[in-house]
């Protein structure tokens, strides 16, 4: 305890120098466990927002634009679809469910997102509040969105054109909640989801005001894009090449798209890595040259202990634990860091809609930071270390 007490006075002897070791290794620290928790949460949401969806198919486009925006619902989707020719694809005999969307409007921002009663089925939502919609204009909530707007069952509210939010609003045809669901860590969380025939009913009766026509008979009306599940594993070699080539849809396998947004994500996270790699191999360096400078200065200090009876290896303890004292307040202040970044750039991508991080997730993989950061510290403090223990107190007497 004496020599935990003795260690952690000289760390602070000089605190000029012990503040910026410990801000390298701080902040490389923060980077590194910044770079566990939004990796983890987001191959969380990936995996889970797929939930077994093999094909999305949509207009012509890119393939990426459609995953993003029929299954994470932070895109755009480049157009709309005859719902004719996805009732023509859920007659496929290698196609097990088709799930339709239809988007285009949004509510203080999320997204109003009409589909069939098997996309509840598809992610297993459960209703927390009131039930699930029963007829057009009636829609549910998810859990963020309930919590943000305040929607309760019976509530109406009236959505708006455009997926951002900020287009003309349909005020003339409200929407009633008739439920709110349950928290599912999902995307359908921030999610109003309502029938496609509300869709139609508010878009069909826009038009009809402003064109004076009727609304577009069965044949003629459109979808945004559909949610495909293979029938057999099979599919998955000729259905997309088959949908691309003989109608005018485009299909994108979630799979294959995510693999390449994780590999663009991963050059990011690598980067990131790297910097906090960076500044660890930094602040060794600072460590290293600051104990070595600290031995040089308390040489008379380190004769004096020898004399009073201090062994070799107690002298080169003093210099480990200053390191090691080093290394345990870095660890902490890196995890917090890492957990306050992680949390601040949740909110960011909160106040965006898009996809969930959050800084109150602790994992497994954090245990290696201390254990990183004491390796670190002790590298950089086994030479002094080592020069502290070979002090030869007749030879520092001599010379003073």
């Amino acid at each position: 305890m004496k020599t935990l007490a003795l260690s952690f006075r000289y760390l602070w002897s000089r605190p000029l120098a012990a503040l910026l070791n410990l801000l390298l290794l701080t902040l490389g620290l923060a980077s590194i466990t910044f770079v566990l928790l939004a990796s983890e949460q987001l191959d969380r949401a990936f995996e889970r927002d797929l939930a077994g969806i093999d094909l999305v198919v949509g207009a012509k486009g890119s393939p990426m634009q459609l995953i993003l925006a029929g299954v994470f619902h932070i895109d755009v989707p480049p157009g709309n679809i005859p719902l004719a020719q996805v009732r023509q694809l859920a007659q496929h005999p290698q196609v097990a469910q088709v799930i339709p969307l239809s988007l285009g409007d949004s509510f203080r921002g999320f997204r109003i997102v009409g589909t069939s009663p098997d996309y509840l089925a598809h992610y297993r939502l459960q209703l927390a509040d009131g039930r699930a919609w029963q007829a057009p204009l009636e829609a549910v909530v998810g859990a963020h969105v309930a919590q943000d707007t305040g929607l309760r069952p019976g509530h109406a509210f009236a959505g708006s054109h455009g997926i951002a939010g900020g287009g003309a609003g349909h005020g003339e045809h409200p929407y009633r909640v008739t439920g709110v669901l349950a928290p599912c860590g999902c995307v359908a969380d921030r999610l109003v989801l309502t029938s496609i025939e509300s869709v139609w009913e508010v878009h069909e009766h826009r038009q009809e005001q402003h064109d004076g026509q009727a609304q577009e008979d069965d044949a003629r009306r459109e979808v945004t894009m559909a949610l495909v599940r293979y029938r057999t594993p099979l599919a998955a070699a000729s259905l997309p090449r088959w949908v691309n080539t003989t109608t005018g849809m485009q299909a994108a396998a979630p799979a294959v798209e995510v693999s390449r947004l994780l590999r663009m994500v991963g050059v990011g996270a690598d980067v990131l890595r790297g910097f906090g790699a960076v500044l660890l191999a930094t602040a060794a360096l600072g460590v290293f040259i600051a104990l070595w400078n600290a031995v040089r200065e308390r040489r008379a200090d380190l004769a004096m202990l020898r004399m009073l009876g201090a062994r070799p290896a107690k002298v080169a303890a003093l210099l480990l634990c200053e390191a090691w004292w080093l290394a345990l307040l870095a660890s902490a202040l890196g995890l917090a860091a890492g957990h306050a970044l992680a949390g601040i750039v949740g909110a960011m991508l909160q106040a965006q809609r898009s996809l969930p991080v959050t800084g109150g997730l602790w994992l497994a993989q954090e245990l290696w930071i201390p254990a990183a950061a004491l390796t670190v510290a002790t590298l950089a403090a086994l030479i002094p270390a080592a020069s502290a223990y070979r002090v030869d107190v007749a030879e520092l007497l001599n010379a003073r």
